[in-house]
């Protein structure tokens, strides 16, 4: 039965656990620390199968069109080739089931048959299927495979296409088209205004660990070892795909090498069991990092136009945010980069809308923090740039426009304080010292600058999450669930909470995660995963507290009591203000003849986030310098100030934050997908043609938060994994502004932007 606690709710006491925090907010050792530095963590592509076979994928390299001619004789006549496989001998599928909240057991990021006929849809699409004993036998085999094509025109131009563009009626569960209030009028009487174009590019997915698969068949029942973070919605849709039922697919993904929203279901799981299938062994499909490039989506380019007007003291009269992003039919992600402009300031009038274009491409997808990252950076490039035209100090135009509540609903805020943030920000950083002037500062060749920006993403919490708690007669917790580890330290923060919900040493507690055979687990993404899993465990202990009363029975010092008498204390139960009433788990399950007992919980629908404005926030900080001779960026220091609910392992959460922060340093300076309009080919297809930061790259980063706790969330905390990308953008290329006098609006910030501007 799902759960939600009367405290996220209006009018509710919250969470307790807040309070009474023993090893919740202190720094914790990851759990899977050891085992991955000892090279002992298994990831998808390390499961040894006996006759394992290696996978190669070939390409098309057209757009749009029909095979005409597909000759695989010489690849089948190759060195240790089992197989080659295409639409000719592929089997029967159905196609894959779109990822959605609707459908917690989806996971398609397309829409589009997977190898069923000779259609070309996207250049990149794989045509063919090769398995060798060997990678580098497969590998060979696949450049051995011709084809011949039928082209027929494409759409690949992103301005061409804006002729055509859709309007959709809602982006992911928000009305898309949103006014409020007259805006031409704000404009017009308005004592300043700005009104710009901001333009980010296709970025690519690049984890450590590309995007990978071990299958086997055994009989009709269907075994993945993938790299994914949705694993009930892998094995979901495989069944789905291949017409089997959800039991007979086994999904396990212990260990995620990165995700940030690439991991999800892609053609290559599809290919892989397919052509598993066709040969009767085990196939290890690992894509290469040209193979991820097309094969895995990545976040689609955006143009924004964002016009800001306001009275001569800052306040905001008229706020428009309008734009472009792309969204082919078969795809189902939105880049909702409008979104931020709705939360973050009050504004007397507002014009928000954005538009999809639809290409013949690869379908795009999630990346960190979707729609935030590109729509931070424009709408805070624009306050900076109206901050400039008012001769106001960025951080008070701000503070002079936070809202209250939600501007647009007029919702409450569960918690927030992004201003303590700034406050926090600015003193850490030396905010005093920016000259606001901008090319005021030199050193040699260096020109000297600091800038700052707001970053926000929404809470979310996913229903239906469930988590098992089982204790022994030793008194160990053991708590599982099919959630992930992605490199967040989602197994360490959960074994801290389990700890304290339970009353526990964190010796106590085991937790068992990255497996479908475990209850059900809702996808990681949206920063959601550490509120879903313990609003589940929450629910499981409510549920282990009524269960433990009655094993207990009337021969115990627990006798009369209620549930919402007691709770979990020193390796058992106690009466709430009354430490001598107390029984001990081994003793109940001792007195009863009992083993264990175990119960499941389940997160119930996220009622809070109807009834509240819920986001973390951050101020975000950069001093960089910029060369009058190269136009290059070199930033000096990056300062985050966070204000997301209570911090839950402070270890773990500077790791995120930063994480986060280096991926914004990326977007800002060097990451670019490099895009052939005419052909629709990806060309910067491996690491050494797409950028991203490097050790040299990276400043001093320094992090903070308020720590202030958000009474309507399990445990007081909100998702972290996004908010450390967000601003960060804009934030270098605000300081950029400051130290040249130059506006770049077009991502990346690279150096003839500076030199001929």
């Amino acid at each position: 039965m799902s759960y939600v606690p009367s405290s996220w709710l209006p009018g509710g006491k919250p969470d307790p656990l807040i309070a009474r925090r023993v090893t919740l907010g202190t720094q914790q050792p990851r759990v899977d620390g050891p085992d991955k530095v000892r090279g002992a963590a298994r990831f998808a592509a390390e499961v040894p199968m006996e006759g394992l076979l290696y996978a190669a994928c070939v390409h098309s390299t057209i757009a749009r069109g029909r095979i005409a001619a597909l000759d695989v004789s010489v690849a089948e006549a190759a060195p240790g080739v089992v197989l080659v496989m295409t639409h000719r001998n592929a089997p029967k599928m159905a196609l894959p089931p779109p990822i959605g909240l609707t459908n917690l057991k989806a996971a398609g990021n397309s829409i589009l048959p997977v190898m069923q006929d000779p259609d070309i849809r996207w250049n990149g699409q794989a045509i063919a299927v090769v398995l060798a004993e060997t990678q580098e036998q497969a590998d060979h085999a696949a450049s051995l495979v011709k084809a011949r094509y039928e082209a027929v025109a494409a759409r690949t131009r992103f301005e061409t296409a804006k002729a055509d563009a859709r309007t959709p009626d809602s982006l992911m569960i928000e009305k898309n088209q949103l006014k409020k209030g007259d805006v031409q009028a704000a404009f017009q009487a308005a004592a300043r205004r700005v009104d710009a174009v901001y333009r980010t590019p296709w970025h690519n997915h690049n984890p450590i660990e590309p995007n990978a698969a071990t299958i086997v068949w055994s009989g009709d029942r269907l075994i993945v070892h993938d790299a994914t973070q949705m694993l009930n919605g892998t094995a979901g849709s495989l069944a789905k795909v291949f017409g089997i039922k959800e039991s007979q697919v086994h999904v396990s993904s212990p260990f995620v090498g990165g995700g940030f929203g690439g991991k999800g279901l892609w053609d290559h799981q599809i290919l892989g069991a397919a052509a598993a299938k066709l040969a009767g062994r085990p196939v290890r499909i690992a894509l290469s990092r040209a193979g991820m490039h097309r094969l895995i989506g990545g976040r689609s380019p955006t143009e924004q136009r964002v016009a800001l007007s306001a009275e001569a003291d800052g306040k905001l009269t008229g706020l428009i945010h309008h734009g472009f992003s792309v969204k082919p039919q078969h795809s189902v992600c939105d880049e909702a980069f409008t979104l931020s402009g709705r939360s973050l300031y009050a504004s007397d009038s507002v014009d928000i809308v954005q538009h999809t274009l639809d290409l013949d491409v690869l379908a795009n997808t999630f990346m960190r923090a979707p729609g935030e990252a590109p729509g931070t950076f424009a709408l805070e490039c624009a306050m900076d740039e109206l901050a400039h035209a008012l001769g106001m100090d960025p951080i008070e135009l701000r503070r002079r426009n936070v809202s209250d509540g939600d501007p647009i609903t007029g919702a409450p805020h569960s918690q927030s304080d992004m201003m303590l943030a700034y406050e926090l920000g600015a003193e850490r950083f030396g905010w005093h010292r920016r000259v606001a002037a901008p090319r005021s500062l030199k050193d040699g060749e260096w020109r000297l600058g600091m800038g700052c920006a707001t970053g926000s993403f929404p809470y979310a919490r996913m229903p239906g999450m469930s988590a098992r708690i089982t204790i022994d007669d030793n008194g160990h917790a053991t708590v599982s669930s099919a959630a992930h580890e992605m490199g967040m330290g989602t197994t360490t923060v959960q074994q801290q909470h389990a700890a304290d919900r339970l009353g526990l040493p964190l010796d106590r507690v085991t937790v068992r995660i990255g497996d479908t055979s475990l209850p059900f687990g809702s996808f990681a993404g949206g920063s959601s995963q550490t509120a879903s899993l313990g609003a589940a465990i929450n629910a499981a202990s409510a549920k282990l507290a009524s269960q433990l009363l009655r094993l207990a029975g009337n021969d115990t010092p627990l006798a009369g009591l209620k549930v919402g008498d007691i709770e979990f204390a020193d390796g058992g139960l106690r009466k709430i203000d009354d430490s001598s009433r107390h029984e001990s788990f081994v003793s109940i399950l001792k007195r009863a003849a009992r083993r264990e007992v175990s119960v499941t919980g389940e997160s119930g629908a996220p009622l809070e986030m109807l009834k509240f404005s819920m986001h973390s926030r951050s101020a975000i900080f950069c001093e960089l310098r910029v060369s009058d001779v190269t136009g290059e960026i070199r930033i000096d220091r990056l300062v985050g100030c966070f204000d997301c609910g209570r911090i839950l392992n402070p270890r773990t959460a500077a790791s995120q934050f930063r994480g986060g922060m280096i991926m914004g340093i990326g977007m800002a300076l060097t990451e670019e997908t490099l895009f052939d309009e005419r052909t629709g080919r990806v060309m910067s297809a491996s690491i050494a043609d797409y950028h991203v930061p490097v050790h040299l790259d990276v400043p001093d980063i320094d992090v903070l938060w308020t720590d202030i706790a958000d009474p309507r969330t399990p445990m007081g905390a909100r998702g972290i994994g996004e908010i450390g990308i967000t601003g960060v953008a804009a934030a270098i290329a605000n300081a950029a502004f400051n130290a040249t006098g130059k506006r770049v609006r077009d991502l990346p910030l690279t150096p003839d932007k500076f030199l001929f501007a």
